[in-house]
């Protein structure tokens, strides 16, 4: 494993809720000066999307290329796509650290961490809301993030679906006993009403959008999500990360 990947890793433990904001919902004329102005957030989240396995094209590769030269936020790249053990390396080698591919379109997805962390980067593995988790627990032995889909992915904007939320109870119970060694990340929906709700839950990593982007000071509206999502997680602190 790369000295890079390890440092990495290392820096999930005893972390403190992180904010990731939502490059879907900034203008992507002025992709560089977007990332710029939420300078502080801990990962900058990019969602890649086909129009196969979504029903949305967005951002890729070459686009996520030119964000890593154009900012030091560490990128958080969810590819929502066909095939990702084909694509999903090309990612970790264009320098983001985390990638992360959905269950449901990976043909082997323990296989395609292993190779994803070869290649530099965080193995993360998405599910969606109408998945369950608990077929996926051991594989999920071999991912370090895991990210519950909070609305259906595709789209941003979309109302919050708390049912989710059971989801990140039950994995954060698993890391809490050791068995699951990950982060537990959230996206879609998040905002000041739903993001304590989330952290309460056993969130770590919270992916915000349009709360953070369509604010009228982007910055400020993420310094409140990190202090909301502060307050509601302090309940709880044993085995936040592996």
């Amino acid at each position: 494993m790369a000295p890079s990947l390890l440092s990495e890793r290392a820096n999930l433990r005893d972390v403190s809720p992180m904010i990731a904001p939502s490059i879907l919902s900034a203008d992507f004329a002025r992709l560089a000066d977007e990332a710029a102005v939420v300078a502080g957030a801990d990962w900058l989240h990019i969602d890649v999307m086909d129009a196969h396995f979504v029903p949305n094209l967005t951002l890729g590769l070459p686009v996520v290329k030119a964000l890593k030269a154009a900012t030091d936020i560490p990128l958080d790249c969810h590819l929502m796509i066909e095939n990702p053990d084909r694509w999903a390396i090309g990612y970790a080698e264009a320098g983001a650290v985390n990638v992360t591919v959905h269950i449901e379109a990976a043909a082997e997805p323990v296989k395609l961490a292993a190779n994803l962390r070869a290649a530099g980067a965080l193995a993360g593995l998405s599910i969606k809301p109408a998945t369950p988790l608990e077929p996926y627990i051991e594989i999920l032995r071999h991912y370090d993030t895991l990210l519950v889909m909070s609305v259906e992915p595709g789209f941003g904007g979309q109302d919050f679906i708390v049912e989710v939320l059971n989801k990140v109870r039950t994995a954060r119970r698993l890391v809490a006993t050791g068995h699951l060694k990950l982060l537990i990340e959230i996206d879609g929906g998040i905002n000041a009403d739903t993001i304590e709700a989330a952290a309460e839950a056993g969130v770590d990593c919270f992916v915000a959008g349009s709360a953070i982007y369509h604010a009228h000071d982007p910055a400020a509206a993420m310094r409140h999500l990190r202090e909301q999502a502060e307050r509601s997680s302090a309940h709880w602190s044993v085995g936040r990360t592996g």
